[in-house]
C-alpha cells in the first residue's frame, strides 16, 4: 500500500539519483556506511513513523497538554512512541560514534527525520529540539557537558530544549532580562522567565536540558553580552533545579507538543553552566537556531507532502460529476489537477531545497579541501533563510489547497488535512518569521563578505543552467537565466539606495522572490538529474517543473519590479492611519 506520509520512491531518486549520497561513503566519516545501510534505516523510519508516530496524531491534537499543578499530564502515546524512537537510534543518526551516534551523512537523517514530523509533527518536535541541542553542545560545550549530557540524549534519557524568547522581549533578543550571576563555584545562578519553550515541561524523560540564554552583569550591552548556559531541570545531586512552570501555551496547531513559560530562580536562583565563553551565547545558539530553521523548513515540506498524498488520495476515490457523460473521480477534472500540481510543485520543490541543504552540510563536514568546505559552508549560509521560509509559507498554501481539494470534507475532522494546515501554520513563525528571515537574506547573507555568498548561489544555478542545456533541457533555461539576472540587479539596486531603512523596507519581498528562483533552480537540477527516465515518476515531475516555471517563476516579475523601484510605502504609512 502507497504511504500517505511520504514518497519514497521519491526520497530515493533525491538521495541517490539527484544528492548522489552513495558517494559519500568514499569519505572517512562514513566509510561503514553502504546504500544498504542508507535504505535500512529509511525503512526503519518509515515504518517507526507509521506504527507509533501517525496513529496518535489526532489524539495528541485533540487531548492537549494538561497541567494539573503538579506535573503535565500528556497522552500516554507520546512516551510510547518517543521510546520506541530512541531505540533506533535515529536521534544519534548524524553524531559521532564516540557519544553514541551512526555517523550517517546529514543528508540521510534529514530524510529519515521528515517521515516522523509527517506523521506527527507534534511528537517529533521532542527529539527535533534534543538533537540541535545535542550538536550544539558536541559543538560549543566543554568534555565533561558532552560526557555528562550528550549520550544520555542520544539515548532518549534526557531531552532538550532552546530558551531564547521572553514576555517582553520576543524576537528581539537584544532586550532579554535574563541574568546569570557568577558563583564561587563556577557555576551561575540564573533569574528570568523564558517564554514559548515547546518541551520545556514532562515526564517523557529522566531529565530536561535547558539552553538559556543570559547576561551576565557587567557585560557588554544588547546582544554582545548575551551568554549561553546549560540548566538541568535534574541536578547530578537527584535535587529538583530551580526551574518551575509557570503555565502552558495552548497553540492553534502543534498542539501535541507541550509548550510553556518558565521560571527560573524563583527559589534563589537555578543552577547553570556556562556554555563556551562569556558573551558569545549568541554565536553559539545559531548553531542550534541554522539546524533549526532547516529542520522548521523540513517539518513544513513534510506536512505539505504529506496533505499532498491526502488529498491525491481523496481526489482518485471521489466520484463526483461528468466528464464525456460519464460520473468520474474529481482527480480528472482540470481544476483539481490544477490544485495537486501546485501541492506537488511546492511540496517536492520543499523537499528537495531541505535535503539540498543536509547535503551542504555534509560537504561542509567533510569534503576534501578546505576550499570546498568554506563553499558548502558560504553556500549554506546564504540558503537557511529561504529553506526555513520558503516552504513555511507555500507548503502552508499547499495544506490550503489540500482542504480545497476535499471540499466541504475538508473543513472537518473527518479528514486530516485541516489538522496538517493548522500544525503546518506555526511553521512561518517558529525559529523566525517571514520578516526575520528576510532581514537576515537581505541585510546580511547577500552583502557578508562583500557579496560572495549571493554570487556563489548565482553562479551554481548558472552551473545547473548549462548543464541542463547540455542534456537538451531548453525549455526552462532561458527564464531561469533571465530570473538570475534580475536577482543580481535588483540586489545590486537595492543597496545603491544609500538608505538602509529603504533597502530593507520590503525584504520579505525580496525573500519571497529570491526563494522562488532558488526553488526554480532545485526543479531543474531535479530535471537534470533524471536523465531521460521515462516512468510515472519522471513523468510527474516534469509536469511539476513545468507548472512552477509557468505558473510560479513569473511571480518574480512584478516583485522584483517592486523591489527596484524602492517602494517607500511601509516607510512612509503613519501608525495613526491603521
Amino acid at each position: 500500500m502507497r504511504s500517505l506520509l511520504l514518497s519514497r520512491p521519491d526520497l530515493d531518486f533525491l538521495l541517490h539519483d539527484w544528492l548522489r549520497v552513495g558517494e559519500l561513503t568514499g569519505r572517512e566519516r562514513f566509510a561503514e556506511h553502504s546504500r544498504e545501510t542508507f535504505d535500512a534505516v529509511l525503512d526503519l523510519a518509515e515504518q517507526v513513523a507509521t506504527k507509533h508516530f501517525a496513529p496518535h496524531n489526532r489524539a495528541a491534537d485533540l487531548q492537549e497538554p494538561v497541567f494539573d499543578g503538579e506535573r503535565v499530564h500528556l497522552v500516554p502515546e507520546v512516551a510510547e512512541a518517543l521510546a520506541v524512537f530512541a531505540q533506533t537510534g535515529i536521534t544519534g543518526a548524524a553524531m559521532d560514534e564516540a557519544v553514541g551516534g551512526m555517523q550517517l551523512p546529514q543528508t540521510v537523517a534529514q530524510a529519515c527525520f521528515l517521515w516522523f514530523q509527517a506523521a506527527n509533527i507534534a511528537t517529533s518536535a521532542y527529539p527535533f529540539l534534543t538533537i540541535a541541542a545535542a550538536n550544539l553542545l558536541c559543538a560549543h560545550g566543554s568534555p565533561e557537558q558532552v560526557a555528562q549530557y550528550v549520550p544520555a540524549m542520544v539515548e532518549g534519557r534526557v531531552f532538550g530544549t532552546m530558551c531564547l524568547s521572553e514576555p517582553q522581549a520576543g524576537s528581539s533578543l537584544a532586550d532579554i532580562t535574563t541574568r546569570a550571576e557568577p558563583q564561587p563555584d563556577g557555576t551561575y545562578r540564573l533569574r528570568g522567565t523564558k517564554m514559548w519553550i515547546s518541551g520545556g515541561e514532562h515526564d517523557l524523560s529522566e531529565n530536561i536540558v535547558h539552553l538559556v540564554l543570559a547576561k551576565i552583569p557587567g557585560g557588554p550591552a544588547g546582544v554582545k553580552g548575551i551568554s549561553l548556559f546549560l540548566v538541568p531541570r535534574v541536578l547530578p545531586s537527584g535535587e529538583r533545579n530551580d526551574v518551575s512552570l509557570a503555565g502552558l501555551n495552548h497553540k492553534m496547531g502543534y498542539r501535541g507538543t507541550v509548550n510553556t513559560v518558565l521560571n527560573f530562580g524563583e527559589r534563589g536562583g537555578a543552577v547553570g553552566h556556562l556554555v563556551g565563553e562569556e558573551h558569545h551565547g549568541l554565536a553559539y545558539m545559531f548553531h542550534m537556531m541554522n539546524e533549526a530553521r532547516v529542520g522548521v523548513g523540513g517539518g513544513a515540506a513534510a506536512l505539505g507532502y504529506t496533505g499532498y498524498l491526502h488529498a491525491v488520495e481523496y481526489a482518485r476515490t471521489r466520484v463526483q460529476g461528468r466528464r464525456d457523460g460519464r460520473p468520474v473521480a474529481i482527480v480528472e477534472h482540470s481544476d483539481v489537477a490544477r490544485m495537486l500540481l501546485a501541492q506537488k510543485a511546492w511540496a517536492e520543490g520543499a523537499v528537495a531545497l531541505v535535503l539540498y541543504c543536509a547535503r551542504l552540510l555534509d560537504e561542509e563536514r567533510t569534503a576534501a579541501t578546505a576550499e570546498e568546505r568554506d563553499r558548502a559552508h558560504l553556500l549554506l549560509d546564504v540558503l537557511t533563510p529561504v529553506a526555513k521560509s520558503w516552504p513555511s509559507q507555500w507548503c502552508l498554501a499547499a495544506n490550503d489547497l489540500a482542504i480545497q481539494v476535499h471540499g466541504g470534507y475538508g473543513y472537518t475532522r473527518d479528514h486530516p488535512v485541516e489538522q496538517f494546515y493548522r500544525d503546518n501554520r506555526l511553521n512561518p513563525i517558529h525559529e523566525g518569521t517571514h520578516g526575520v528571515q528576510g532581514l537576515d537574506l537581505l541585510g546580511r547573507k547577500v552583502v557578508m563578505r562583500s557579496g560572495a555568498g549571493l554570487e556563489l548561489l548565482l553562479d551554481t544555478i548558472g552551473s545547473t543552467v548549462t548543464r541542463a542545456r547540455d542534456a537538451g533541457l531548453d525549455e526552462h533555461t532561458g527564464t531561469l537565466d533571465a530570473a538570475v539576472t534580475r536577482v543580481r540587479e535588483v540586489t545590486a539596486a537595492l543597496w545603491a539606495a544609500g538608505d538602509p531603512a529603504v533597502t530593507l523596507a520590503n525584504s520579505s519581498v525580496y525573500l519571497e522572490a529570491v526563494g522562488h528562483v532558488v526553488v526554480a533552480w532545485v526543479w531543474l537540477a531535479q530535471l537534470v538529474a533524471l536523465d531521460g527516465r521515462d516512468d510515472d515518476l519522471a513523468r510527474g515531475k516534469r509536469a511539476a517543473a513545468d507548472w512552477f516555471f509557468r505558473h510560479d517563476l513569473p511571480r518574480t516579475g512584478p516583485q522584483f519590479a517592486l523591489l527596484e523601484s524602492l517602494d517607500r510605502t511601509t516607510l512612509d504609512v503613519l501608525p495613526e492611519w491603521f
